[in-house]
């Protein structure tokens, strides 16, 4: 079956179209697409493959998918906006927006904390059903109440799945609007296509994700001989049973949830589109602050990675491990199985990738190809 290709590429980055059907012919891609600004300008805008598993629908340009943790930076920019404007300081304690996080020992996690995953809550402790991950009330109530896993600020554990709920409760105590809202106000003026709840009208656009998790999904029983880290792990994965989207990914519920963390639909365009923006002094994030949130501010290993990682306020800068490109000042962030959005300041670069068939880690064969085609088209 001829894979079908669509979309424009300035004749500088020829070398991105040939790495992106090189995805579909030698590495596996199902479904995705590709879209780089370079200084303010659109250079590569294509879709190819499937966005179904039997490839029935083919990928257009209106094509939005699940992009996983690519959606955690863009929380951070509602939050980050917020500090810009005064409402919020990355040194103050979550619990003066939000009072009830204040219980179990959170009182003293600060909005950085929560930016930085070192708030102590990467699992909800409280056992809870996939209907409870519908309820955004029920969501917040739990995470709240729980019991943190250590101090807030002494260790790093990435909050996988509560990072949506936390940032995004933080956002909503402080506006009165609910992520998806206030994501909406900074997407509509730039035309970017993304979303955390995808509108009913608008979910016919979604691609199906294809994934097998390989095992079926842990009863929340199967946990009670664990504690410490293995017990947090377990949780953070696991607690709802669909909390990393197993079962649900490509139901309507699960499209229209507002997880930042893990729900958020997006079209590459949409992705390098916002990035382009951050790059763009003023637009969304004053250049002091956009600064200090995509430097490096911890680096540590990371009990539920089981990796060395390093963050920034809400951003993943390069690192050698997770390299975005040669230059040193670039940041975004990685989604399951390769989806990515990330800035080049030095260079100009905003690059946005998505795609529906999933494999196990942020880094693949396949994101790293383009990225090494942008910049060989620089060079």
């Amino acid at each position: 079956m001829t894979v079908p290709i669509d979309g424009w590429v300035d004749p500088r980055f020829a070398a991105v179209r040939e790495a992106f059907v090189g995805n579909f012919t030698d590495r596996g891609e199902v479904g995705g697409a590709v879209h780089v600004v370079h200084r303010g300008e659109v250079v590569v805008d294509l879709v190819g493959g499937w966005a179904d598993e039997e490839r029935t629908r083919p990928w257009t340009h209106d094509t939005i998918v699940d992009v996983y943790s690519v959606g955690k930076a863009i929380l951070a920019v509602l939050a980050l906006q917020l500090v810009d404007d005064g409402v919020l300081a990355l040194d103050q304690p979550v619990a003066e927006v939000w009072p009830d996080f204040a219980a179990g020992g959170k009182a003293g996690a600060t909005v950085e904390h929560a930016l930085t995953h070192r708030a102590g809550v990467p699992a909800i402790r409280e056992p809870l059903t996939d209907a409870d991950l519908f309820s955004w009330a029920t969501m917040t109530a739990a995470l709240a109440a729980t019991e943190t896993w250590w101090v807030p600020g002494e260790r790093l554990a990435y909050h996988t799945n509560t990072f949506g709920h936390l940032v995004g409760e933080i956002v909503h105590r402080a506006t009165g609007q609910m992520p998806g809202e206030r994501l909406r106000a900074v997407t509509g003026p730039l035309g970017a296509d993304v979303w955390f709840g995808v509108p009913d009208a608008e979910q016919h656009r979604c691609a199906d994700i294809i994934w097998d998790p390989g095992s079926p999904l842990p009863p929340l029983d199967s946990f009670s001989g664990l504690e410490g880290d293995l017990l947090m792990n377990a949780l953070s994965l696991f607690n709802p049973p669909g909390y990393s989207s197993i079962g649900l990914v490509n139901t309507p519920a699960w499209r229209a949830a507002e997880i930042g963390s893990t729900s958020g639909h997006a079209s590459a365009s949409g992705i390098a589109r916002l990035y382009a923006a951050l790059l763009e002094p003023h637009r969304l994030l004053s250049p002091t602050l956009l600064a200090r949130a995509t430097a490096p501010r911890v680096t540590a290993r990371c009990p539920i990675l089981g990796d060395e990682v390093t963050y920034g306020v809400g951003f993943q800068p390069t690192t050698a491990r997770r390299p975005l490109g040669p230059n040193g000042r670039s940041f975004g962030h990685y989604g399951s199985g390769g989806a990515l959005g990330f800035a080049d300041p030095d260079a100009g670069i905003a690059f946005g990738y998505a795609m529906n068939h999933l494999i196990p880690r942020w880094q693949s064969t396949r994101n790293r190809a383009l990225i090494e085609a942008v910049y060989a088209s620089l060079a």
